[in-house]
């Protein structure tokens, strides 16, 4: 009932990794994007959040994220009606079961920088225009690049039953106030989520010429 995007920028001092999410459900950030600095994971379709608090967790503790979410999935009985996907640094990971209602698929970055994956959407061309967005947009920071693909996913069809939430999550080095928004319940929430995301921008903005960059730091410790 979801299309998302993980992604991951390299940069040791202000890259990261982060989730871009939206659904025709309410309150897709409370159930779908996990993060942390070392990776992160989307659990959608029929939503297991254990998948995304043990995929962390493991990798946290060494486990690569594909080799952690494989196990994760092998021992879970309704793994056919799940779908998630995630990276890290050893590489990315994506799982669509077979029982996930259409249009449903995943795609990976070859180079291990993002994957795309949705349920439930028009099809197959909502994943084309997210990829092909986040692509585009290399040089951006990671919360803009994911939210320009998210747009571009709802723009191309998205979820075909409607929408109504959206979410970012970003794990960074140089956390900012906008690497945790959330839109519950809205009209249009992707459009919601890039209004908000720019009055945060503007205020990180306003508070680094208040209290310089040393300052934003301690303001923008952002809690996951």
């Amino acid at each position: 009932m979801t299309f998302s995007i993980v992604g991951w920028d390299p940069d040791p001092k202000t890259g990261g990794f982060g989730v871009a999410v939206a659904t025709a459900r309410p309150n897709v950030g409370s159930l779908v994007p996990f993060a942390s600095v070392k990776g992160a994971i989307a659990t959608q379709a029929r939503v297991n959040t254990e998948l995304g608090r043990q995929g962390l967790a493991l990798l946290e503790a060494g486990v690569p994220l594909r080799v952690a979410l494989r196990a994760l999935l092998e021992a879970d009985p309704d793994r056919e009606l799940r779908q998630v996907h995630g990276l890290d640094a050893h590489g990315p990971f994506a799982f669509t079961g077979r029982a996930c209602v259409e249009w449903a698929g995943h795609r990976v970055d070859p180079r291990g920088r993002y994957t795309v994956a949705g349920n439930m959407l028009v099809g197959p061309q909502v994943l084309e225009a997210m990829a092909e967005a986040f692509e585009r947009s290399e040089g951006e920071e990671l919360s803009e690049r994911l939210l320009r693909a998210l747009e571009a996913g709802q723009r191309a069809g998205g979820d075909k039953r409607g929408k109504q939430s959206a979410a970012l999550l970003v794990a960074s080095p140089q956390p900012r106030y906008y690497h945790n928004l959330r839109v519950d319940d809205h009209p249009d929430p992707v459009a919601e989520l890039r209004r908000v995301y720019g009055v945060v921008v503007e205020h990180a903005r306003r508070l680094e010429r208040e209290y310089g960059p040393e300052g934003l730091k301690l303001f923008s410790r952002v809690k996951l």
